[in-house]
């Protein structure tokens, strides 16, 4: 294991860089490359994008304050830009103030990243960025010098809820978690045309019969966020229900984007291909399609040999347990009409004793990069107080754990209760809150508790699984 030291005095020089004793992470076939602490803010969304010869990391944060060491200011938490070309020694660069508020009321939780290059319409010398502002807006910011971020516009303004979004790069439609005025549901998708980053152009909002304003009854599951396989798959998949009554929704992207706009139920039900209701207990925060799937096992069968898959993966809320467990869920959706689940997965309590832990135990979310070095065969998963885990996928059916890392805490690593009063209990512990790779196949886990972004790599039989 490399270390890399600062002394205090040089700590804001090392951009809050900091090496982590290995004797207090756990880990099997997955070890640390780099570590950075975010200026202690609570993290949420990671993307990591190449910007010419380097590889540049964006981060979303949930609403906060902490001080900035490179502006002398305290900032609401917002998104950190960081250089991670050398992931033994992520550098950060800049960090874009967000919303004022604590948790999901502030921050910028969400992040896209799209070249100009490859943008119908962008300017090709441009990088731009997509976010959300806290609850109530979502911007595009010029990310061309990463170190020197510039607002370019507002997308849209004076909404009740936004969330984790999803931005085409080569076609410039953007699928936008927000909350609209009149909407019965606090977030739900609108869909904008962002091909021209400077001037949006609305195309309409969309959800489920129920969320539009004027229907009664109960409000369905709100929106987490989508994933679009893009023109040529031409499906979007919508993730509704988080936490619980969670909803798959698989959407032709064509009838989306032409068909008639008018937020009527018969309206909303055109686009749908297929609409998938779990059980009350299981949520779908993440929905990522896993396509054309050839199954070893499946290798002398006549039929079906290959397969498609959407792997739905819930968010746990509550602190110690107390809730139903949240998982991994693998859908079959080769007949797109009737998805049916065939699997799931979630790390065994027994192994580690977690609920005794502290902190939320169970999944929150699956890495979301198409990149080729693991797609169809490796998925990670944020596992709060278990850190990062490491799914072979290549049988749906039977996933396997390859690879794990638990990160250490450190000193700023912020406790989490149970109770209240005379009753209240906290516990400081891990809490892992998103993943995701780069098309180099590092692991980029960051936590919710403010203990920071750690860069892994596989290693061990793990990492033969990427070949």
């Amino acid at each position: 294991m490399r270390h890399r030291y600062c002394t205090f005095a040089l700590l804001l020089l090392c951009g809050g860089a900091f090496a982590q004793s290995a004797a207090q992470a756990e880990k099997h076939d997955m070890e640390l490359v780099g570590y950075h602490d975010l200026q202690g803010r609570s993290a949420y969304q990671p993307l990591v994008h190449r910007q010419g010869g380097r590889w540049i990391a964006y981060v979303g944060h949930h609403g906060g304050l902490a001080r900035n060491p490179l502006s002398g200011a305290e900032e609401p938490n917002g998104t950190s830009i960081l250089d991670v070309s050398d992931p033994k020694s992520p550098r950060y660069l800049a960090h874009i103030p967000g919303e004022a508020g604590k948790d999901e009321a502030g921050g910028a939780q969400m992040v896209r990243v799209c070249d100009g290059s490859e943008l119908p319409k962008g300017d090709k010398n441009k990088v731009y960025l997509l976010r959300s502002y806290g609850d109530t807006a979502h911007e595009i910011w010029d990310m061309t010098d990463p170190a020197k971020p510039a607002i370019l516009t507002t997308v849209v303004g004076k909404l009740k809820g936004t969330h984790k979004s999803w931005w085409e790069c080569d076609t410039g439609i953007a699928f936008l978690v927000s909350g609209a005025e009149g909407w019965r549901a606090r977030r739900h998708p609108q869909v904008y045309d962002l091909s021209d980053p400077a001037k949006p152009l609305f195309i309409r909002n969309f959800g489920l019969p129920g969320h539009e304003p004027g229907a009664s009854g109960p409000v369905p599951s709100t929106l987490h966020g989508p994933i679009s396989s893009g023109a040529k798959h031409n499906r979007v998949y919508f993730a509704y229900g988080a936490n619980s009554k969670g909803v798959l929704q698989i959407v032709d992207r064509d009838k989306l984007l032409n068909g008639p706009k008018e937020p009527t139920p018969g309206n909303l039900f055109y686009p749908q291909v297929a609409r998938l209701d779990f059980p009350p207990q299981f949520g779908a925060h993440t929905s990522f399609p896993v396509l054309g799937m050839e199954i070893a096992e499946f290798a002398k069968d006549k039929d079906a040999r290959k397969r498609d898959f959407v792997v739905v993966t819930g968010e746990t809320f509550r602190n110690e347990c107390q809730e139903a467990r949240q998982m991994v869920i693998f859908v079959d959706v080769t007949d797109e009409t009737r998805p049916v689940g065939v699997s799931s997965w979630a790390v065994p309590e027994k192994n580690g004793d977690f609920c005794n832990r502290g902190g939320r135990f169970g999944t929150h979310s699956s890495n979301e990069s198409f990149a080729p070095v693991y797609y169809k065969r490796i998925m990670f998963f944020a596992h709060f107080n278990a850190g990062v885990r490491a799914l072979d996928i290549r049988d749906p059916f039977r996933p396997r754990e390859v690879a794990y890392y638990i990160p250490a805490v450190t000193a700023r690593t912020e406790k989490r209760c149970v109770g209240k009063g005379a009753e209240e209990r906290c516990k400081i512990a891990i809490q892992t809150n998103n993943v995701e790779v780069d098309e180099r196949g590092y692991i980029y886990a960051v936590d919710r508790a403010n203990t920071g972004m750690h860069i892994l790599r596989l290693t061990g039989a793990a990492r033969e699984a990427m070949k």
